[in-house]
């Protein structure tokens, strides 16, 4: 993230300063659209493979989940919303890579980022409700209730994004960031929690129902601890923000989140957690087949 910073906002002094030199950004050069040297061309060969490979499968994903809504199946709206913000970012994405960094895309790319953020977080709200409060939560699971929190949850990226876009001082601005990256990780470590202490009292959700939400909880958790927390890591860091390692990890993986959005999708359909276990229970079967026949 620190090269989408000073790349497109031609910060050429410290992280402490907070004027901008608007002549040198439009007079730089970029071998590879933003990314530069070695380490830029890595990162332009990586997004190019997460463009490539996203935006078709995402695509395929929003119209299967819309095929379910003309067939009165039950859709997912955060879902569908998430995959949206995926795209937000894969464009800008197409736009950093095909030319000089123009701001615009950054502010989007951040915009659709936290947006992914938001959906995610009700993702997972919204399974710990059906396990911990069924009843509750179906009475007031109406489509009104998804359109207002769809609504706030496109509304608040802007608490970030507007005050990058008028230049404020960029500690604060990346502050705003790590706190708002941060915030979601306790409750995903909270509803799984929540989720798991309640599960044998459920008796109103079916067995599979239940293996797919408590799947849909451990794939959010484990893509925003692999994926979003080296780049909270870098936001805290301080002075070692300029640790190059750290930064292109940290930029890469967070590139990596619409990838491992498909994840999300593949587990809320039914009969794919059943699958997967028996999968999972096939090979068990078979290694321990081997080590009899062996013995």
């Amino acid at each position: 993230m620190e090269d989408l910073y000073i790349n497109n906002n031609s910060w050429d002094k410290s992280f402490n300063d907070t004027n901008v030199s608007n002549n040198n950004y439009q007079n730089s050069s970029y071998d590879f659209g933003c990314f530069g040297g070695n380490k830029g061309f890595i990162q332009y060969v990586v997004t190019w493979i997460i463009i490539c490979v996203g935006l078709p499968l995402i695509l395929l994903a929003i119209y299967s989940l819309c095929s379910m809504v003309r067939k009165d199946h039950g859709a997912p709206v955060y879902i569908i919303n998430l995959l949206i913000s995926d795209i937000i970012q894969l464009l800008c994405m197409i736009g950093w890579v095909t030319t000089n960094c123009n701001n615009i895309f950054l502010y989007f790319y951040f915009y659709g980022l936290f947006s992914s953020v938001g959906f995610m977080v009700c993702i997972s709200l919204e399974r710990y409700l059906l396990i911990v409060w069924p009843l509750w939560y179906r009475f007031r699971r109406t489509i009104k209730t998804y359109v207002v929190v769809c609504v706030l949850v496109w509304i608040l990226p802007l608490v970030y994004v507007l005050p990058l876009y008028f230049w404020l001082d960029l500690k604060i601005t990346l502050t705003i960031a790590a706190i708002y990256l941060l915030l979601p990780l306790p409750l995903f470590i909270f509803f799984l929690g929540g989720t798991l202490k309640a599960l044998s009292a459920s008796i109103s959700v079916s067995s599979d129902e239940k293996q797919r939400i408590v799947a849909v909880l451990v794939v959010v958790l484990l893509i925003y601890t692999l994926l979003f927390m080296p780049s909270i890591v870098w936001l805290l860091a301080g002075e070692d923000r300029k640790n190059s390692r750290l930064t292109i990890v940290s930029e890469i993986l967070i590139q990596l989140s619409p990838l491992a959005d498909l994840i999300l999708y593949i587990f809320t359909m039914k009969g794919t957690t059943d699958k997967i276990l028996a999968s999972l229970c096939c090979c068990r079967i078979l290694t321990a087949t081997e080590e009899r026949t062996h013995a």
